[in-house]
């Protein structure tokens, strides 16, 4: 069984670091270095999967019978995943635009 604190500071953690990368990236993008905003976006995404690896065992952990408490930092913890994963698609949408 994962400790919910552990998973929670783990989907945080990686969440953060994904969401900065694609800032970083739209940073190069906006100076026209775009293979740099490329690499930046790729190491974006293994930290969003690790998030979201964890998210998925949370979940799994919980099989839909409510085993997971439903805390005030878990609630913390899935804003940051999902406003990370909004990030990077519109950071990616948004480079496509620079390189118009």
């Amino acid at each position: 069984m994962i400790a919910l604190e552990d998973a929670v500071m783990e989907i945080i953690v990686n969440a953060g670091q994904s969401r900065s990368l694609c800032f970083e990236a739209l940073q190069a993008a906006r100076q026209s270095d775009f293979d740099l905003a490329t690499r930046l976006l790729k190491e974006a995404d293994g930290y969003a999967r690790q998030a979201h690896h964890m998210q998925t065992k949370l979940i799994e952990q919980d099989a839909g019978e409510a085993r997971q408490p439903m805390t005030l930092i878990m609630v913390h913890a899935q804003d940051h995943l999902m406003t990370s994963l909004l990030a990077r698609e519109l950071t990616e949408e948004i480079i496509h635009l620079y390189q118009r």
